[in-house]
């Protein structure tokens, strides 16, 4: 199963910040312990909330973060089954809701987690910078930090690396998995296993634009919600992207760009979807 992209995080992000952002926090409460590492007494994890107000919502790569003005932090990492929804209070809880954040005016946050994959944290702010990746570990994020297309060349042809594989490096780039990989290789039309040292200048550029457009387009579109890894915002709607993908999940339609089948295969124990016009 695919996990989460920058894009659906991002969008998560702006939502957050929207409905989240100067809001007081009334309670918190843990309802499912696993999912809420470092909390062992679930009064503890109210203690640290309650009272607080929201100050701004951020994302640090694929980890959105609520800074708190307790100078506490509420780190959420959402794996393949993670969902943060904001509801009534009055809504019954879904029964894979793990934890409730209770706000003095407009409902409830309410992070679920079906399977364990997912992860809230609450750090004071001394603590934060030890848990979570740091510049070392972390590739480059594209819209937090803008890069020209020249010096996007010297970063990718500094690696002898297929470019699948390069742009599902987490070290390489930030967010992007199986979805976006295709779309972007697709779109530059450059096959999955051509080595980026081999990229002649046109190709790099092809290659920059496609990754700074598909990645806009999907934010844009909020995100991609599929069937075997659905998407929802933080008021329950589905992401749209889904509805402008051209190859990935397509295997056998007709490509639209030579008309042709589209085809599906394995590389590196990654799944690749591609066309014939793809060189």
């Amino acid at each position: 199963m695919t996990n989460f992209e920058l894009p659906e995080v991002e969008t998560l992000r702006r939502d957050l910040e929207r409905e989240t952002a100067t809001r007081k926090i009334k309670s918190a409460e843990a309802v499912v312990l696993k999912s809420l590492p470092g909390v062992k007494v679930r009064k503890d994890f109210d203690q640290n909330l309650a009272g607080a107000k929201v100050v701004v919502a951020e994302r640090h790569g694929l980890h959105l973060l609520l800074r708190l003005d307790n100078d506490h932090v509420i780190v959420i990492r959402l794996g393949e089954n993670g969902r943060l929804e904001r509801v009534a209070s009055k809504e019954k809880p879904a029964e894979d809701v793990a934890a409730i954040i209770r706000f003095t005016q407009g409902g409830d946050l309410r992070f679920a987690d079906k399977k364990g994959s997912s992860s809230l944290r609450v750090f004071h702010e001394d603590e934060l910078s030890s848990a979570l990746p740091g510049p070392d570990e972390m590739g480059l994020d594209l819209m937090e930090k803008p890069l020209s297309w020249v010096d996007f060349g010297r970063m990718v042809t500094a690696r002898k690396t297929p470019l699948k594989l390069l742009l599902t490096d987490p070290s390489v780039f930030v967010g992007i998995g199986d979805i976006y990989s295709n779309e972007i290789l697709f779109d530059a039309g450059l096959r999955h296993d051509r080595v980026a040292t081999e990229l002649s200048t046109q190709e790099i550029r092809r290659l920059y634009r496609s990754v700074v457009g598909i990645m806009h387009d999907a934010i844009k579109y909020r995100g991609t919600s599929l069937a075997d890894r659905p998407f929802l915002d933080l008021g329950g709607q589905a992401g749209e992207f889904a509805d402008h993908l051209a190859v990935y999940g397509k295997a056998g339609e007709l490509s639209p760009r030579s008309r042709e089948p589209i085809q599906k295969t394995s590389f590196k124990h990654q799944v690749v979807y591609y066309c014939k016009t793809q060189v």
